[in-house]
């Protein structure tokens, strides 16, 4: 199964010419070739190497990137993972292949393991839910090795941003959050998948509902961990509300 990572390119991103920065492109890369490969073999899995990567269009401060990773190719003990990296411009909706390759992961075996799991047909999930998986690394925990609970509201509301982005096409602010629900700890090295859709859009704001998703690689084990409801406003360049334009078959709300 793909798994897809989705950011926005931030200046701190960026390069003196105020595109992304190719090490963090590649950083990007490299996370989701090892969740997808991880994912696949259910054991501690490492990048061996990668094979040509060429950077065939730059991504801009302020648009999205989109990084996915899908296995392809499965062996005794290594993988080959197919990674594609995309910039989005939030408003317009422009899409561009920015970068594609291939990283070659490997899931040492020991004593008495077997051989990897045969690769398997991908079936994408169409349900309405935008997803995007995220990694917790040490430096997101807290002293009891579980997820900080300001990175997660950081994540949440992220999510949120990105899914009222792509619903609306404008400019989008957070305005309030009407709820947060805490109800499982997210332990280091966990996957996080972070799902978003839109409940709700009105003349100027969009309202966005937020689950976020534990999966612990090693064993396959998820459990929802967090719930969240945002409300994204539509502003103009000044900062005022500004209507929506959006497709008749947007949700209305009264």
């Amino acid at each position: 199964m793909s798994v897809t990572l989705i950011d926005m390119v931030f200046p701190g991103d960026a390069n003196h010419h105020g595109t992304l920065f190719g090490g963090v492109g590649l950083a990007h890369l490299d996370k989701v070739a090892f969740l997808a490969a991880a994912r696949h073999a259910r054991r501690p899995t490492v990048t061996a190497g990668c094979e040509r990567i060429d950077f065939a269009a730059p991504a801009r401060i302020g648009e999205m990137v989109e990084a996915t990773g899908r296995v392809v190719r499965v062996g005794r003990t290594s993988m080959g993972v197919e990674v594609e990296l995309w910039a989005e411009a939030p408003v317009g909706g422009e899409r561009r292949l920015c970068t594609r390759g291939v990283f070659n992961m490997v899931a040492p075996r020991e004593a008495g393991q077997a051989d990897l799991p045969p690769l398997q047909e991908d079936t994408p999930q169409d349900d309405g839910w935008l997803r995007a998986v995220e990694m917790v690394f040490p430096t997101w925990t807290n002293h009891y090795g579980t997820l900080y609970g300001g990175d997660a509201l950081k994540l949440m509301g992220k999510a949120a941003f990105i899914c009222a982005t792509r619903k609306a096409r404008s400019v989008m602010v957070m305005a309030a959050s009407n709820r947060i629900d805490f109800s499982s700890p997210i332990r280091e090295g966990d996957m996080i998948e972070l799902a978003s859709r839109a409940t709700r859009v009105g003349r100027t704001s969009v309202t966005i509902e937020v689950e976020l998703w534990a999966e612990g690689l090693l064993t396959g084990e998820r459990r929802r961990s967090a719930a969240a409801e945002f409300v994204m406003v539509a502003v103009d360049e000044a900062g005022r509300p500004r209507t929506i334009s959006r497709p008749a078959s947007a949700l209305e709300t009264a």
